[in-house]
């Protein structure tokens, strides 16, 4: 089986080949190919992958692309993960959204319209080559913002495009053991996750093992919602005033001027921090001295224990602990959505996928983040689903500012860009609106395609 990944100089995708390296079963991947616009970061990511692949006699082969019709042809699946202009696009946003009084982070907000504005036309001409050289291929979105690049996506490939998150089994795992609950990878399927929303903004409202919620235990005991990382987030008082445990991203809706002021008063931004980071990373790389495994490996543990930083700085959490480190895994997420739909192996995950009937105050096209059920034929969302009261109002209003973003990005419609940051709850003003998609504009020239 062939995989293509978009955005193959990434600095997540040793991940994902960890996740291969260690799937010995019939059909699995046997062939990797990478895709990237840089080739200086393609091939410092392959040396990491050689590493890897030493103690596997049966690893999986990689190729490297710069040609993407080369990189696409006979894939069975295809992994977008690309960040179009960069850790420096991030890190402008961030800038630019500090210098009008809001929140720039990249996926919510003025940055995630942003990220979105740059990304959207790029991917749409992505899935038309996926469309056109691999179209039995299944693409698996991790590119961010997810729910709308997925949800564009779906315009061109329908339901063969399926967005994934590590967010919200990341939640489901770390609830678990705070209620000392410890569930084996090979038998998490034995878990129910009752999770209902939009990408980086839903909800967990139940959480089944062996058939019995156990989600009811954690709100009878408040001492233990802060021993993790969301329960800190959010304060064991609020939690149990919603009745769900959040989304970490539902931070910065719920305590808005505490990371805005946390923002303001930081040194450096989450993007320049990574700008940094991942400068001397590759610079390291390509100097070619000691074990690229070992460079990268430093490199992530630094990438995740100063993972929203200033959101813990704004809660007075300080540092991460082990436990919290502890993510749903992107990587395992996909590997089982690839084998559930190659070999028909039905798996329960929290997917983004095209809406159905699923949530009904939302239509059936509108892509949204649900337990599905996969097999040979793709993902389906689970029935029984359902918004908690609270969430409704602001996810049909973030859905709203996510069509609005795909009418600019696919359309070209600088209206409607306006409409979108003016309607996010995160900007206060349209004044403020127009002038965020003014300096976005002088500051990024691809998007000098809105008129």
């Amino acid at each position: 089986m062939k995989l293509t990944i978009l955005g193959g100089g990434g600095f997540r995708v040793p991940l994902v080949y960890s996740a291969l390296l260690r799937d010995h079963a019939d059909g699995r991947v046997t062939s990797v190919a990478l895709y990237d616009t840089d080739a200086v970061r393609l091939s410092a990511v392959a040396r990491v992958l050689r590493e890897q692949a030493l103690a596997h006699a049966d690893a999986p082969e990689v190729s490297l692309h710069t040609d993407l019709d080369d990189a696409l042809r006979g894939a069975d699946f295809v992994f977008s993960a690309i960040r179009v202009g960069g850790m420096s696009g991030r890190s402008c946003d961030e800038r630019i959204g500090l210098s009008h009084g809001v929140i720039g982070q990249e996926t919510v907000g003025y940055g995630g319209i942003s990220y979105a504005l740059r990304t959207l036309p790029v991917v749409m001409d992505l899935a038309e080559r996926v469309k056109a050289l691999a179209p039995d291929a299944f693409v698996i979105n991790f590119t961010n913002p997810a729910g709308v690049v997925t949800e564009a996506m779906s315009r061109v490939l329908g339901d063969r495009v399926i967005g994934i998150c590590d967010s919200p089994i990341g939640l489901a795992r770390r609830v678990l053991g705070a209620l000392d609950i410890r569930v084996p990878d090979d038998a998490f399927d034995t878990v129910t996750i009752d999770y209902a929303g939009l990408n980086h903004l839903g909800w967990l409202r139940g959480l089944a093992v062996d058939g019995v919620d156990v989600l009811p235990r954690l709100f009878d005991q408040p001492e233990r919602i802060e021993t993790f990382e969301e329960g800190k987030l959010f304060g064991a008082d609020w939690v149990t005033e919603l009745g769900a445990v959040p989304n970490e991203y539902l931070h910065y809706y719920y305590f808005t001027r505490d990371v805005l002021h946390a923002d303001q008063l930081a040194v450096q931004t989450r993007g320049g921090y990574l700008v940094d980071q991942q400068a001397r990373f590759y610079d390291e790389l390509a100097a070619g001295q000691g074990s690229a495994l070992a460079l990268w490996e430093r490199t992530r543990l630094e990438r995740e224990t100063t993972y929203m930083a200033t959101n813990r700085q704004s809660a007075g959490m300080g540092d991460r602990d082990e436990d919290d480190l502890v993510s749903g895994g992107y990587e395992h997420v996909a590997l089982a959505l690839m084998r559930g739909i190659a070999y028909d192996q039905s798996a329960r995950l929290i997917l983004n996928v095209r809406n159905g009937g699923t949530l009904p105050e939302l239509d059936a096209d509108a892509v949204v983040e649900v337990p599905c059920v996969v097999d040979a034929t793709g993902a389906h969302p689970v029935p029984g689903t359902s918004l908690p009261a609270f969430g409704v109002g602001l996810v049909t209003n973030a859905k709203y500012v996510e069509r609005q973003t795909i009418e600019a990005g696919v359309g070209g419609s600088k209206a409607a860009a306006v409409r979108a940051l003016a309607n996010h709850p995160l900007v206060d003003s349209v004044t403020v609106a127009r002038s965020l998609l003014g300096d976005a504009m002088a500051t990024f020239p691809a998007l000098d395609y809105l008129r």
